[in-house]
């Protein structure tokens, strides 16, 4: 009799504060989850902040002295942390620059699309030039990422030979450049696409392959300015920026539609 009295009595207090042992037993474990997973957000949102710290501390680095003189130990002390805790968040120097050539072709292709996005009202051909005066312009101002971007290609290139690439490949920013490294090329060929249907762009071009020549003639243009020590001086008595000039315009003959011409 007692204990049926103490359950109704039990009962009566819940309803009275409409209170379900149930349904709050479920809030609990609900707020408890989503303190689990808002500290590991935070833990995620920390080392993201330290890994962009180490980056940018890298690239001062870098920039400085350059990728192959720069020492992992310089590194940590210019990102104010210890050489243990750089090598828990990069394995190696190799690791290290590719987290730093992911941000310069983010950049690049940045810089591709605003440009792109500028030209909408304009022809294709104007806005493969465009771009192509992005690009060097980026090499002038983004030197440390330009460098960064042909030393990436050198890095493949020499892991292919020596048949050993674990060095790169255990990287995610391996990865991440993988999927990106590609897409300036295609932005550019899609534009020399669009000037073709405009008639903007000569008929008989292929995309890819103009693509490509005006690359080439970008990348020369780093190596020299690379030569130059990055200041734009003459080089065997030629003014780096009349180059890019002429550059640009060969650009413009090669693609130019003869109906512009007239």
């Amino acid at each position: 009799m007692a204990r049926i009295l103490k359950h109704d009595m039990i009962i009566g207090f819940f309803g009275v504060i409409n209170f379900d042992p149930i349904e709050h037993c479920i809030d609990r474990v609900f707020y408890f989850y989503i303190a689990i997973v808002f500290c590991k957000l935070m833990d995620v949102a920390k080392r993201q902040l330290k890994e962009n710290k180490i980056i940018t501390a890298a690239e001062e680095i870098f920039a400085k002295v350059g990728f192959h003189n720069a020492k992992m130990e310089d590194i940590a002390q210019n990102a104010d942390i210890t050489k243990v805790t750089l090598y828990s968040y990069f394995k190696s120097k190799e690791n290290l620059y590719l987290a730093v050539i992911y941000k310069g072709f983010q950049a690049l292709t940045e810089i591709f699309y605003t440009t792109i996005n500028d030209n909408r009202s304009n022809s294709g051909f104007e806005s493969t030039i465009a771009i192509f005066n992005s690009f060097y312009q980026f090499c002038e101002n983004s030197f440390l990422y330009s460098e960064a971007i042909l030393d990436y290609f050198s890095m493949i290139r020499n892991s292919n030979r020596s048949g050993d690439n674990s060095n790169l490949t255990d990287s995610i920013f391996f990865s991440k450049l993988q999927d990106i490294q590609n897409l300036p090329l295609k932005l550019t060929a899609k534009e020399i696409i669009r000037g073709i249907d405009d008639g903007s762009i000569r008929e008989n071009i292929d995309p890819m392959l103009s693509t490509i020549q005006g690359w080439t003639m970008v990348v020369g243009y780093i190596k020299l300015l690379i030569a130059s020590g990055n200041k734009g001086s003459n080089l065997m008595s030629v003014d780096l920026k009349s180059l890019k000039s002429l550059s640009l315009d060969m650009a413009r003959q090669s693609l130019q539609s003869e109906k512009l011409h007239i």
